[in-house]
């Protein structure tokens, strides 16, 4: 399978198939856009990309949508958002858009952080409308609701948590895994996490203290004897996104490119297009920023299409791929 797109103003380029090696034909050097052997990023907003037919041959194709879209902060930052209504309803409208693009069994999982409102000491509800009106808007199932922790988080916000103390630090984000149908495809045996120190012991004691619980669960003796090769992760995902010395930022800093501030941790990517994927499927992230998710498809074998709206940061998460050889 060959699947096609045109970035505005520029030649024909492919998404390359598990099935089909043929070289991608390489994008105009003027186009800020690269491929690698498994995916390609467009230089374009994702109005633009989605107005230009950059998407339309994967309509109804993609397994994963992942993405991290400009948060609903009340303050501009450099890598641009929206705030209050507005932010309302520019996402709410990109919604039905972006899940035309799933298959019959694909998920879009959304990460949309926190936001305080303007000068006060109070948590904005407007994360949790926008979410909600991205849910409704394109008619989804909320599938599960995860947390990304990171202890590693500067505190904030500043005013209120380092200078008046009055509240503690925000170090959490809220991820949201919708799907069009109550049971996309999802495999949670290939995120399977380390066994316990407990766990590990009573495997090899291979007896349990059974009986019925507190919570009136009945547990029979030989109910957690069994070796599944991990345990279930929970939907807390722990991550300290912290390194100052990760190939990303070396090549940003040597090529005098501008970092992105707003950096997904890497092992989040990775949980969802393992949970949601297979390889070969299409991953596509409509706010790639430095490229997180392609990189992520990448190393697991994923299909991938990026879109980022800002050349800079096309241009710096080139140094996620520091291995490949990438053609403009």
């Amino acid at each position: 399978m060959v699947v096609r797109y045109r970035h505005p103003g520029h030649t024909v380029a492919t998404l390359p198939s598990v099935t089909d090696h043929e070289r991608i034909v390489p994008l105009e050097p003027s186009c800020a856009g690269y491929e690698t052997p498994m995916g390609q990023m467009i230089h374009a907003s994702i109005e633009a990309a989605l107005d230009q037919c950059a998407l339309t041959a994967l309509k109804g194709k993609v397994d994963l949508i992942f993405t991290s879209p400009p948060f609903p902060l009340n303050r501009k930052k450099a890598y641009g958002n929206l705030n209050g209504e507005s932010y309302l309803q520019w996402l709410s409208g990109l919604a039905p858009r972006l899940c035309e693009l799933l298959g019959p069994a694909g998920s879009i999982v959304i990460e949309i952080g926190n936001a305080w409102e303007p000068r006060r000491p109070v948590m904005s509800t407007l994360p949790l409308e926008a979410l909600l009106a991205f849910k409704q808007t394109a008619k989804l199932q909320l599938c599960q609701q995860f947390v990304a922790h990171n202890p590693a988080r500067l505190p904030g916000p500043a005013q209120w948590v380092t200078i008046e103390r009055v509240r503690v630090k925000d170090s959490y984000t809220h991820i949201w895994w919708l799907s069009p149908t109550d049971r996309p495809k999802a495999d949670n045996k290939q995120v399977l996490v380390e066994y316990s120190r407990a766990m590990k012991e009573l495997l090899e004691r291979q007896s349990y203290n059974s009986g019925r619980r507190p919570s009136g669960h009945q547990i029979d003796s030989d109910s957690f004897l069994r070796n599944n090769g991990g345990a279930i992760p929970p939907n807390v995902l722990h991550v300290a996104n912290t390194s100052s010395t990760d190939a990303y930022r070396e090549y940003c800093r040597r090529s005098g490119l501008p970092i992105h501030p707003a950096r997904m941790a890497p092992e989040i990517a990775e949980f969802f297009i393992k949970m949601l994927t297979e390889p070969g499927d299409v991953v596509v992230d409509p706010f790639a920023g430095s490229n997180t998710t392609g990189a992520a498809a990448e190393r697991l074998g994923r299909r991938w299409l990026a879109i980022e709206a800002d050349a800079q940061y096309i241009a710096g998460s080139r140094g996620r791929f520091s291995e490949l050889t990438l053609a403009l």
